[in-house]
């Protein structure tokens, strides 16, 4: 398992937020648990920490018709940037 970090835009926060259980369900096969956070100086500006069970099948997840569409219901705006830990 992986913790990653995901980062985007959203055109509207209510209406992202509303989606929260589709996240969940297209989250289902790749993530164990995510967390969500809003920019406390910019409302549509969101961070999820996720714990990736499956990273390829998360990537493909990102990029799937049935995800682009819940991004695009969501108000998703892209770039999505992913950090990935870094060992030191």
């Amino acid at each position: 398992m992986t913790t990653v970090v995901g980062r985007h835009k959203v055109g509207d926060f209510n209406t992202w937020l509303k989606g929260h259980q589709d996240r969940v369900e297209l989250f289902a096969t790749s993530v164990s648990s995510f967390k969500t956070f809003q920019d406390a100086d910019d409302p549509n500006s969101i961070v999820l920490v996720l714990e990736v069970t499956d990273m390829e099948k998360f990537k493909a997840m990102l990029e799937r018709p049935d995800s682009l569409e819940a991004q695009k219901r969501h108000t998703v705006l892209r770039p999505i940037i992913v950090s990935m830990p870094v060992e030191v």
